[in-house]
């Protein structure tokens, strides 16, 4: 009788390896629970849409959807290691009350789920997302950093990064091999 221990192969013990070394993860989660804040802003991060295209002259365009986001609230700019950032904050519309910060939560008794008021302003439900958000995206080592154009035209922000010029392939030199009468002289 043959007794077979379970090896790298084995299921159950790859099983057993991934939960040790997961451990630590989990304990940290535990440990330090993300705060609400930045639960609120990595919804936000995630839930704002960007196409990117990339046009046959090599610019690459990104199209970042923002609306009621004023132009004065939005960033564009480019981190160390080619990596465009665009970032900003939606705010609430001062006339809700948000410029004054006075911000009541309901009555809690009967109210639907998500309902809030404002300053006499009852919102009825809350889906458009308000806050900082973020947008990263790394750009290859051919983006003409220097003429990076940003333009935000009906809620949506377009920020276009052209190519460098594609180098001109270097043509092989002829050298001209000069004869020396060294050379002749002693044959």
């Amino acid at each position: 009788m043959e007794l077979a221990l379970g090896g790298f192969g084995d299921p159950a013990f790859s099983a057993a390896m991934q939960q040790l070394l997961d451990l630590p993860d989990e304990l940290e989660r535990q440990l330090n629970p993300p705060t609400r804040a930045y639960v609120r802003d990595r919804r936000a991060i995630a839930n704002t849409p960007m196409d990117i295209k990339e046009l046959p002259s090599g610019a690459i365009v990104l199209a970042v959807d923002m609306p009621g986001v004023s132009p004065a609230d939005v960033k564009v700019q480019v981190e160390e290691g080619n990596v465009l950032t665009i970032s900003g904050e939606r705010k609430r519309p001062a006339e809700d009350g948000a410029a004054e910060g006075k911000q009541v939560a309901s009555d809690g008794g009967g109210g639907a789920a998500g309902e809030k008021q404002q300053q006499g302003v009852k919102y009825l439900r809350m889906e458009r997302r308000m806050g900082k958000f973020m947008r990263r995206f790394p750009l290859p080592e051919r983006a003409d950093l220097d003429s990076i154009k940003a333009e935000y035209k009906d809620g949506v922000l377009t920020v276009t990064v052209n190519s460098k010029p594609k180098p001109e392939p270097k043509k092989p030199r002829v050298v001209q091999v000069q004869i020396t009468n060294d050379e002749h002289q002693g044959k």
